[in-house]
């Protein structure tokens, strides 16, 4: 069974690409993952690895997310090689199959008319959608 879940922060802005044949949209971006503390109460460091989406997913990603951003990774580790200047170099890639935003940031972040602009923020909490009512801890049954 090859199966990860990963939750992180993205160390950059993810870099899109698009197939030369089939025109599909991959996106590669990292996340830093904490390793907490030993049992001295001393940082163990982070882990950085790379993310690899494709399709609508690497268009969602790159659209919305931004370095900084927290986010849930679920996929499969894949691993590879390839040659350069007479070294091989070896990778390891996490492949998304599903990858979940873990927080939005700043609602006015990037109003400024910077290229990510954020257009599709969700709707604050207090907000209640028309022709809905506000829930309140009463109205859940658990």
């Amino acid at each position: 069974m090859n199966s990860v879940s990963l939750i992180g922060r993205l160390t950059r802005d993810p870099d899109i690409r698009y197939g030369a044949g089939s025109q599909t949209a991959v996106a590669r971006f990292s996340i830093a993952i904490d390793r907490g503390k030993d049992k001295n109460g001393e940082d163990r460091g982070a882990d950085f690895p790379t993310i690899v989406c494709f399709g609508k997913t690497a268009e969602l990603v790159e659209r919305y997310l931004t370095k900084g951003r927290l986010v849930g990774i679920q996929g499969r580790i894949q691993t590879g090689k390839y040659e350069k200047d007479g070294r091989t170099i070896y990778t390891t890639d996490i492949l998304a199959d599903r990858v979940e935003f873990l927080d939005w940031g700043d609602r006015n972040e990037g109003e400024g008319g910077g290229a990510k602009q954020k257009s599709a923020q969700p709707k604050s909490e207090s907000q209640v959608p028309e022709g809905f009512g506000a829930l309140t801890d009463d109205d859940i049954p658990f």
